[in-house]
């Protein structure tokens, strides 16, 4: 019989404070610029490499301010202007970043598209206020997940109709401006 011994980690949640990992995001989000960009007007699916997306639990997310979160793409999107100049990329170039409620993921991506032609499916409407849609990614306490109190019943019709859709809201950030 092996003699009682007390452990010497503690036993059961994480005792760290939460918000611990929103010094992780933020790095995450400030090491785009340090990522390869591609632009490639003529193939327009390969800049799906410049995508990313970022999650956090939500205790996670109680812990981070919207303001550093925002600081942190602004910084990128600067860090990401310089690139582009760099590469003397003669058309647009957009840094664009959206809440994906789907996925509970706040999304971001580089194309050589204007603002007002983003490769989305769903329709979009760009904004200036990228504070909003952090704020929404932040308070979201069920990432990635429907309550069921929000599920509506679908009616069945021998017609096939459009599905309504909801709108995106996307801050972008034009690349080849001078700050």
């Amino acid at each position: 019989m092996f003699p009682p011994t007390r452990p010497t980690c503690p036993i059961g949640p994480d005792t760290c404070p939460p918000g611990r990992l929103g010094g992780v995001l933020l790095k995450e989000i400030r090491a785009i610029a340090g990522e390869a960009v591609v632009l490639s007007p003529q193939d327009r699916a390969a800049e799906d490499a410049n995508t990313s997306w970022f999650g956090a639990p939500p205790h996670e997310r109680m812990g981070m301010s919207a303001d550093e979160v925002v600081a942190a793409f602004e910084e990128a999107a600067d860090a990401l202007r310089d690139k582009v100049a760099a590469t003397g990329h003669p058309g647009p170039a957009t840094f664009y970043v959206w809440h994906d409620g789907e996925a509970g993921q706040l999304r971001c991506s580089i194309s050589s598209a204007g603002h007002d032609d983003l490769p989305f499916g769903d329709t979009y409407q760009v904004t200036s206020d990228l504070h909003a849609i952090v704020q929404e990614f932040l308070l979201d306490r069920a990432p990635g997940a429907i309550t069921w109190g929000s599920l509506e019943p679908v009616p069945y019709s021998e017609q096939e109709r459009e599905p309504p859709t909801e709108s995106v809201s996307v801050w972008a950030c034009d690349l080849c401006a001078t700050a």
